[in-house]
């Protein structure tokens, strides 16, 4: 009897999940979590092992979150020397979220694959929001040669005082990158 109350609970906290409120509480409550670290830098670590990623795992990791209002949280990701990347948290039309990755030469003008991202298609949670690829970035990965990245599905993930996470899964790649919430530093 017990099993048959949990399993009726799950299936209405499921049914509940797609609801447009409780998408809105969802990524209203996911925005908060970074707004709470806006101002605040943090370094991360690659935690995941595949060998694409070694000029990364050996270089200083640093975000910046700033930028920020309930609509939107600007996230510069530095690579050791290399300040050409920015996460974009926003808001998008239809009121769900949206990531872009901004990418900047040293001059602060569009480089290489620039805004390319996506749509969170569900409530996601308060601590993690998934964002498959759009259109527009199928489109540019194409034209720029890299249909690889036409799957790809971003993740970022915020618990609170814990870790901060940014995450990209596609066919036979999967690279995470963890900040230490616990430690902010200068620069």
């Amino acid at each position: 009897m017990k099993q048959i109350a949990v399993f009726a609970a799950a299936m209405a906290l499921s049914a509940c999940a797609s609801l447009p409120g409780a998408r809105a509480l969802q990524q209203d409550a996911f925005m908060a979590n970074l707004n709470a670290l806006c101002g605040q830098r943090f370094v991360g670590r690659v935690v995941t092992t595949d060998a694409a990623d070694a000029d990364f795992a050996r270089s200083r990791l640093v975000m910046h979150v700033r930028d920020c209002s309930a609509d939107e949280v600007r996230i510069p990701f530095h690579v050791g020397d290399d300040k050409s990347r920015t996460w974009v948290i926003s808001r998008n039309d239809e009121g769900g979220l949206t990531l872009k990755h901004d990418h900047r030469d040293p001059a602060g003008k569009p480089d290489g694959f620039h805004w390319y991202g996506g749509d969170a298609v569900s409530a996601g949670t308060a601590e993690r929001q998934a964002f498959p690829v759009d259109a527009f970035s199928k489109e540019l990965f194409t034209a720029g040669d890299a249909p690889v990245s036409t799957t790809n599905v971003w993740a970022v993930e915020v618990n609170p005082g814990q870790t901060f996470a940014y995450e990209l899964r596609r066919a036979n790649r999967h690279f995470r990158v963890e900040f230490d919430l616990t430690r902010p530093v200068a620069d």
